[in-house]
């Protein structure tokens, strides 16, 4: 049965950026849900102190909980060589950080889909990236996991292969005991298109998932596209919703997750409107993992 871990998605900013929560803080609001795991960003402002990572995975531990997935985000689609080298050393210092908190699984990406590059370009230089850090990965017992992604925090642009004619193309370029997908739904729909077309297309290689629900503060889709380059972050009309509230339908997500085998973790993003919110996504899902895993249910 797949096991449920947290991000923190609402507390980005104080994690990250101004340091105004502590990730031991962090450590202890999460040991309160009912939860497996918490997925971990490489970005945490005290994850710069590599004394912290032993630290932090005994903390976690002490809660009965596992630390079994990496959030990074490496920019492979830089003209530049040099600096795409630099990228590469950093997935490996992620993978290190990975390995050194327990986990199981470090996240990739493409890389922003920067206006001057072509899509040759951009498959090239994402998929030769991604396979110069497998061999990495795959000495420490770390599965890669490129995500069909939007846009990273802290990014100028989108995602390279947001769209998925480009993200299926760049998952078939890959094929390695280590290297798997990481299914977010809500992405999908970012990108204009549906997320059980993806979802099916892509669900033998799905290791493991996302679980997120979106939704549109105001204006359309068009209007974000309009804003969503340029500037630093997500646009601020778009918002993570409480999971089952927006888009997505989890019943033929899960359907189709169960039909494919996929036993893997489910990691939720959500929480932005207060804990309150996030337990009450944390118990949609396990009631829907309950029903989906269970023996009674057919694949059908």
């Amino acid at each position: 049965m797949p096991k449920l871990a947290v991000f923190p998605k609402a507390f980005m900013q104080q994690l990250c950026k101004d340091g105004t929560m502590s990730v031991s803080e962090w450590i202890t609001l999460a040991a309160e849900l009912e939860v497996d795991g918490l997925e971990w960003y490489s970005g945490f402002l005290e994850m710069a102190d590599e004394s912290n990572w032993a630290k932090f995975r005994r903390q976690v531990h002490s809660h009965d909980k596992e630390i079994p997935m990496m959030c990074c985000s490496p920019d492979f689609t830089h003209p530049d060589a040099g600096f795409r080298e630099k990228e590469i050393e950093k997935q490996k210092y992620w993978i290190d950080m990975t390995d050194e908190l327990g986990g199981s699984y470090c996240r990739v990406l493409s890389g922003q889909r920067r206006p001057e590059l072509s899509m040759g370009e951009g498959l090239d230089f994402a998929a030769e990236s991604i396979k110069a850090c497998l061999p990495y990965a795959a000495e420490r017992g770390i599965t890669l996991i490129l995500e069909n992604h939007y846009k990273d925090d802290f990014w100028e642009y989108p995602e390279f292969a947001q769209k998925m004619e480009v993200f299926c193309e760049l998952v078939d370029r890959i094929h390695h005991p280590n290297f798997g997908v990481n299914y977010d739904p809500s992405n999908t729909y970012l990108a204009g298109e549906d997320p059980l077309e993806l979802l099916r297309r892509v669900s033998d290689r799905v290791v493991t998932m996302h679980a997120s629900d979106r939704y549109l503060t105001e204006g359309t889709l068009e209007d974000l596209r309009k804003e969503e380059s340029g500037v630093e972050g997500y646009a601020r009309r778009l918002s993570h919703g409480e999971i089952g509230q927006g888009l997505n339908d989890y019943d033929a997500i899960f359907r189709e997750l169960k039909k494919a085998g996929f036993n893997g973790w489910i990691s939720i993003e959500d929480g932005v409107e207060g804990m309150d919110q996030l337990e009450r996504s944390v118990a949609f899902l396990r009631d829907k993992i309950s029903h989906y895993w269970s023996n009674s249910v057919s694949d059908d």
